[in-house]
């Protein structure tokens, strides 16, 4: 009888030990759902702005812009009804397979034409365009000008708005804790995308505001450190590097002859908060996800 017993157990152990090693799964990012919102910053090179109207077809070179960051004490940063204010970060993702994530964002920038900016002009604006105290009206032919914010101003301040797809690579750097409850994950993107102008311009004595337009298209480059807390929060921080043009950056309201067109390029920092939500079972892995 007992070896029969003996015989038995024999047969059992092995069955045992090979339904504890399928337990021990170790889960990818593979199936990975993510999402975040954050801040960023922005800063632009000098550019070639043309604008074309009735009467008008002007080229500003040289011209600068900067950023329009909402400032801390406002109180859009915590305000539900105002957090898209300041120019925000937002994006979805999902990873496809171990290491790799495809992701739909929107990039919140602001971009404003700087004041008492020294640019040379040239073109040709008809005699009664421009009914100023600048009178530009005449023909250029790259003079030396400054402008007056007063008088000539340019801006997609409620939105230079990029909205792209991404490709993202993530790799596990480090982790802390007995069951790695803190991680550090890097991640390289590369993106596309279109954008999305909510446009001021004041010329000639008229000003129009909020003039919307699918303006052009970008392409940029992402590389930003992730730190992950639990396994499902994260604060990842992100420097970005890239390439707009905007083909035609509509003006006027009522007006598709009036528009603007550039190329400039960019960079931006932003900083997120985040969430990781797995779609796939992880089997009470406490290893998991392996990045």
């Amino acid at each position: 009888m007992k070896l029969i017993i003996i015989s038995i157990l024999l047969l059992i152990m092995p069955l045992t030990a090979d339904a504890q090693k399928k337990k021990q799964k170790v889960s990818h990012a593979q199936g990975t759902l993510f999402g975040y919102w954050g801040y960023n910053r922005s800063a632009y090179t000098k550019s070639n702005i043309r604008f074309q109207g009735p009467g008008y077809d002007i080229t500003m070179q040289g011209a600068k812009a900067h950023d329009n960051p909402s400032p801390l004490g406002a109180g859009h940063y915590f305000d539900l009804q105002q957090i898209t204010v300041p120019q925000f970060n937002a994006r979805i993702g999902y990873y496809f397979k171990h290491h790799w994530a495809i992701s739909f964002g929107y990039d919140h920038m602001k971009y404003i034409f700087a004041n008492r900016n020294e640019v040379l002009m040239s073109g040709t604006i008809d005699a009664g365009v421009d009914q100023t105290p600048f009178n530009w009206n005449g023909i250029y032919n790259s003079e030396p000008i400054t402008t007056d914010r007063n008088y000539f101003h340019y801006e997609n301040s409620d939105g230079l708005n990029y909205l792209r797809l991404e490709l993202t690579r993530t790799d596990l750097l480090m982790q802390f804790g007995g069951k790695g409850q803190v991680g550090v994950s890097s991640n390289l993107g590369v993106a596309v995308g279109s954008i999305l102008s909510f446009n001021d311009y004041t010329f000639g004595g008229v000003k129009s505001m909020r003039t919307i337009s699918m303006s052009g298209y970008g392409a940029s480059l992402h590389a930003g450190l992730r730190f992950e807390f639990f396994k499902h929060l994260f604060i990842q921080t992100q420097l970005d590097g890239g390439f707009h043009h905007q083909v035609r950056v509509k003006t006027r309201k009522n007006d598709a002859s009036s528009f603007a067109s550039q190329k400039y390029g960019y960079t931006a920092f932003d900083t997120v908060i985040g969430f990781l939500f797995y779609i796939r079972p992880t089997n009470s892995c406490d290893s998991c996800p392996v990045w």
